[in-house]
């Protein structure tokens, strides 16, 4: 691993753990990124790295009305999302700037400049929450999912990806938060996992 890929492994570790100090960590990660953005699309993003998220995504039962990507990058997969169910409504979000400048260049989806930990949407806002090759923020992720709602967490290099949380882990964590646990996928160099929001009785 690069540098950059090491301190984005170990931003990982502490916040997946610590949440509360991503406040401490968000700036440094950020400009690595927004520094990154240029050139992201061209050397990050292909159909095989995307395989693991394309796998969760294909097996939905129903098509999202509205879906949000979590640390969207330059939108690949809002991308994907809006490919597969032209009707819906896809936003994406991350915390760098630049990142967000080259999704808009790149898509027509609706794209923000947003803090993952901090969400500016309402609860129970989405049928489909997307995360790929990002730190999990389990609280927020469990707001803005509707009740019977879908996340899908995908990692394209599986453990060798810089951003990486394991699956068991995952899986731990959304239990804890009124999440079933849905399906597994291997694809391509990755993997990915689906979750399903519990309904409200």
């Amino acid at each position: 691993m690069t540098a950059g890929q090491r301190f984005a492994r170990l931003v990982t570790v502490v916040v997946v753990r610590a949440p509360f100090l991503w406040r401490f960590l968000r700036s440094p990660l950020t400009r690595n990124f927004d520094h990154l953005a240029p050139e992201w699309d061209g050397t990050r993003v292909s159909r095989e790295r995307l395989a693991p998220i394309i796998a969760a995504l294909e097996s939905l039962p129903d098509a999202p009305a509205r879906a949000l990507d979590v640390g969207t990058g330059t939108g690949a997969v809002a991308r994907l999302v809006a490919e597969l169910w032209p009707e819906a409504e896809v936003i994406g979000i991350d915390v760098s700037s630049a990142m967000v400048a080259e999704a808009r260049r790149l898509g027509r989806e609706r794209y923000e400049v947003a803090d993952a930990s901090r969400l500016p949407f309402e609860d129970a806002s989405f049928d489909l929450v997307t995360l790929n090759n990002m730190i999990p923020f389990f609280d927020e992720l469990e707001r803005v999912t509707r009740p019977g709602g879908l996340v899908a967490i995908s990692y394209s290099m599986g453990a060798r990806t810089p951003i990486w949380v394991p699956p068991n882990r995952l899986r731990q964590s959304l239990e804890r938060r009124g999440f079933a646990h849905v399906a597994d996928f291997a694809a391509g160099p990755g993997v990915a996992l689906l979750a399903r929001k519990d309904e409200v009785a």
